[in-house]
């Protein structure tokens, strides 16, 4: 597949490539964060409250319902009085019992793994709180626990409903004073997540659109991309799992100073030199780094310096930073942005982003 990043300015080339219409659901990120606002507010969400705050929160997920409970474990921040941990998987830790509240997320609300976890944790008499379709099995179980359940409506990929997933989780921790967040803050973040839409809508061109800009950087190369907090750090894993599933295009990713620790090593390796005289480009590293308003001071130093040691090496850098003042704000409006140059990605090496084979070929050999 060739980069054709002159694709990215032709309107009706980006229409034709795009037919499930990624980047309008991308563009409905803030959309999406009132719409799952009022639903968790009608669905009584904060009802998880009202024997008090527990002893731990799991969040139990999937995909794009995992990265909700790494959402919800980022805006509570690192100073919550609450740990707050995502299982991915079938089992839930020993140690989660009646004492614990275990949010179980899926957006079709049928997910082999999440139903596993929410009817095991209903055996292990755990509070639950329940995030899924509407008429699915995780909603009737919820039913049958008498545990509160927020519907989310199936629209389009499920990838592209990050915000309909992780609003309920904050608004039911919010109830338990493990976040501050009102309905001015949704508000506030529907706003900023709009204006982001706009700076990438389609129609703007490359050399000022921020999400093709970034898709440019990102092409033909291998991306380290890197958090400088616990916040872009889910930014960073974020662009790593869109980039697999838009543009099946592999990422590393992760949290300065662990990756100080380790990553940092492909600096000095093959995938760091690069051939000036090749014929035709080679895919190389890029380092991009995610960067935090409220870093810690050694975090910052580290940046720096690890920033010195790329572009000693010839290894290009991409650094983008969080807007806004809440957690909430800095990680919606980073995660929007990378979203959209996930899809542009795909769209300037002739991908549909929408379907993804190798995803569809596992869940079948597996029901075989």
């Amino acid at each position: 597949m060739e980069w054709q990043p002159e694709k990215l300015d032709d309107q009706a080339y980006l229409a034709a490539g795009d037919p499930s219409g990624l980047l309008p659901a991308v563009a409905s990120s803030g959309a999406q964060v009132r719409t799952a606002y009022r639903s968790a507010v009608e669905a009584s969400a904060g009802v998880v409250a009202a024997d008090g705050r527990p002893r731990a929160i799991v969040v139990a997920g999937m995909g794009a319902s995992g990265i909700a409970g790494d959402v919800l474990a980022a805006v509570c921040g690192p100073g919550a009085p609450v740990p707050i941990s995502t299982v991915r998987g079938y089992r839930l830790p020993g140690w989660v019992g009646a004492a614990d509240l275990v949010m179980a997320v899926s957006r079709n609300g049928d997910t082999e793994e999440t139903l596993a976890l929410a009817a095991e944790a209903a055996r292990r008499g755990c509070r639950l709180l329940a995030v899924g379709g509407r008429s699915s099995p995780l909603a009737a179980l919820a039913t049958q626990t008498g545990s509160p359940f927020v519907p989310v409506v199936p629209v389009g990929q499920q990838r592209t409903t990050l915000w309909s997933l992780a609003v309920p989780l904050i608004v039911a921790a919010a109830s338990l004073g493990l976040a501050q967040a009102d309905a001015g803050l949704f508000e506030s973040v529907a706003k900023r997540l709009e204006e982001v839409a706009h700076r990438c809508r389609p129609s703007s061109e490359s050399f000022i659109n921020p999400g093709k800009t970034l898709a440019e950087e990102l092409a033909e190369s291998i991306p380290m991309v890197w958090g400088t907090s616990q916040l872009t750090m889910v930014a960073a894993y974020r662009l790593a799992c869109q980039l697999g599933e838009n543009a099946r295009y592999p990422a590393l990713w992760g949290e300065i100073p662990e990756t100080g620790h380790n990553q940092i090593g492909a600096l000095d390796g093959p995938l760091a030199q690069r051939d000036i005289f090749a014929d035709s480009p080679s895919r190389s590293l890029r380092l991009v780094i995610l960067r935090d308003t409220e870093e810690h001071p050694a975090v910052a130093r580290r940046r720096q310096v690890s920033l010195r040691l790329a572009q000693d090496r010839g290894v290009p850098v991409s650094e983008i930073a969080a807007e806004g003042l809440h957690p909430l704000e800095r990680l919606a409006t980073l995660i929007c942005l990378l979203d959209y140059a996930a899809v542009y990605l795909a769209l300037g090496y002739g991908i549909d982003p929408a379907p993804v084979s190798a995803i569809t070929e596992l869940k079948t050999r597996i029901g075989q």
